[in-house]
């Protein structure tokens, strides 16, 4: 279960300061998976943040009974001078025990990431898809109780998309769920069994994930 309490997330402008979120609470349960909605700018992708904690709260709390990934997005942060191995390399390192299991991971995600030679390029020369590949990879390499995806689903070809589905169905099987930010609503409803409707500021749960896409449709 993850439950946000009280929660404020505010920007420094030059106008003062920009609220995403103002004393939200909500509660998302344990055992389902979960779409975020809402219109561009609306705070998807700041709310994965905040789940993931690659961001705090200005105020308030986020408690997470269980395991999270970092967010898996498209302008994930890799760096850009290292190639994906090494970047692979580098996250692997931190959440291995041994030279056996960081290898493992390391033959895992270059073969399930299909780049090919250029897993030995910098992530600087990527495209868009190659990144997602990558981070898509990197993060199924680990065993989490909650996986954060932001629009990984937007880019690559018809046969990774249907890939990375199927490792999400396993890792469902084992007990996983997943926070999924899309824009497409057919994965969202194919995927997902509640949602989240950002609604300006506000976040507003449903249990029924079809319910969530008629409100955030209507709006």
């Amino acid at each position: 279960m993850i439950k946000l309490v009280n929660v404020t997330k505010w920007y420094p402008t030059k106008r003062g300061k920009y609220y995403v979120f103002d004393n939200v609470s909500v509660t998302i349960p344990k055992k389902a998976n979960i779409a975020i909605l809402g219109p561009n700018g609306a705070g998807k992708s700041t709310l994965v943040k905040l789940l993931g904690r690659m961001e705090l709260p200005n105020q308030g709390q986020i408690i997470v009974d269980g395991k999270i990934s970092w967010p898996v997005a498209l302008k994930g942060g890799f760096m850009g001078n290292l190639t994906g191995r090494d970047n692979a390399q580098f996250i692997s390192r931190i959440y291995s025990d041994t030279k056996e299991e960081l290898q493992k991971r390391l033959d895992f995600i270059e073969k399930f990431s299909e780049l090919g030679e250029h897993f030995d390029m910098p992530v600087g020369t990527y495209s868009s898809g190659m990144r997602s590949r990558l981070g898509f990879g990197i993060s199924m390499a680990f065993d989490f109780d909650y996986y954060l995806i932001d629009e990984v689903f937007s880019v690559g070809d018809r046969k990774f998309r249907t890939k990375s589905k199927e490792m999400i169905d396993e890792k469902r099987k084992s007990g996983s769920n997943f926070i999924i930010v899309s824009h497409d609503m057919k994965t969202v409803t194919s995927m997902c069994e509640g949602a989240l409707v950002i609604d300006q500021g506000n976040i507003i749960y449903f249990d029924d994930v079809n319910d969530g896409v008629s409100y955030y449709a209507q709006k």
